[in-house]
């Protein structure tokens, strides 16, 4: 009889392994002065500085990157989701107004192709670097006949910190303030199986390169704002956009008025709009228009907010403003 063995059984530990000095590479890459761990321990071990924080809380998230692996899969391009990845925790984090310490990640697939692998892994690191994580650790998991061939899902985890009297949870908004818009690079990673749905596989392949765009990462940008100017307000425009999103940055007794002719909607939306026949509400509901984030500010702060995200290579608009209402988001124009 012949003898099975877990490698027979379409499990290569030897090709996981191997991967690892890649792996401690990328992470390398990303070290900060709390890890205190290799990668490649039981758990990460990681020693925050919390002597430059009276009352420091910590902030976590986790996220995947949805059903734009799929576009990944079709375009046998996966430099970018790694990105992705980071960004959906580290975006969220920032809206309490933390900042990063560090992240892991979980990468599972049917079979092991290296290559792949080594790519989501580097993406996974430079969107740390980018956004001031140090990758830590993670998980690569092989499971034959869970995934189609070719295919792979993936998991985030990040953890920042910010102190109690800084953190920004919109309760100091006021009727008459601001609404900034952060410009996106994309759809980011939200509303794929919507746009999956309005086109094509040959359209997919055809528009892959906007729609596999990573999506950006703000901590620096917005980190560095929160320094110069109050902050009264973060929202990641992710599921659920416009209308979901930022009442969940609003006290009671007030809404926000968005005006959508306030700034260039990238074309890829509007194809996605005229090719699926999708109403504007829709389309403000399931994709984030070319706005990837909004800021709550002062009126006064308008022009100072908009020099120092510049400097960050972030481009913002004003698009919209407190009224009174309930909890409420109304788009107009």
């Amino acid at each position: 009889m012949k003898k099975i063995t877990y490698k027979s059984a379409g499990v290569d530990i030897d090709k996981a392994n191997a991967l690892v000095a890649d792996y401690k590479r990328f992470a390398h890459y990303t070290k900060t002065r709390g890890v205190i761990s290799d990668v490649g321990s039981f758990g990460a071990l990681f020693r925050p500085d919390f002597k430059r924080f009276k009352d420091p809380i910590l902030v976590s998230s986790t996220d995947g990157v949805g059903t734009k692996l799929k576009i990944a899969f079709l375009a046998d391009k996966h430099d970018t989701v790694g990105i992705d990845l980071v960004a959906m925790s580290a975006n969220d984090i920032l809206c309490s107004g933390a900042e990063g310490l560090f992240f892991l990640d979980y990468i599972s697939t049917g079979k092991i192709r290296s290559s792949v692998l080594r790519d989501i892994v580097k993406g996974i690191a430079a969107g740390c670097k980018e956004a001031g994580y140090a990758l830590v650790g993670g998980e690569t998991a092989e499971m034959p006949g869970l995934y189609n061939p070719g295919e792979y899902d993936l998991a985030g985890f990040g953890v920042g910190i910010v102190d109690r009297r800084e953190a920004i949870d919109g309760r100091s908004a006021k009727i008459g303030d601001i609404v900034l818009g952060l410009e996106s690079s994309g759809p980011h990673s939200n509303g794929y199986s919507l746009i999956r749905k309005v086109f094509t596989e040959k359209e997919l392949k055809a528009y892959s390169k906007e729609l596999l765009a990573p999506t950006w990462l703000y901590s620096k940008a917005v980190l560095s704002l929160k320094k110069k100017v109050k902050i009264k307000g973060i929202a990641n425009i992710t599921g659920g956009a416009f209308y979901d999103k930022i009442p969940r940055i609003i006290p009671k007794g007030m809404a926000i008025e968005i005006y959508k002719n306030s700034w260039r909607v990238p074309e890829i939306f509007l194809r996605i709009k005229r090719r699926g026949n999708i109403d504007d509400k829709e389309m403000y509901r399931a994709l984030n228009m070319g706005i990837g984030m909004v800021l709550l500010l002062s009126r006064k702060d308008i022009d100072m907010a908009k020099y120092i995200l510049l400097q960050h290579d972030v481009k913002a608009r004003l698009i919209g403003r407190v009224v009174k209402g309930n909890k409420e988001v109304t788009i107009k124009g």
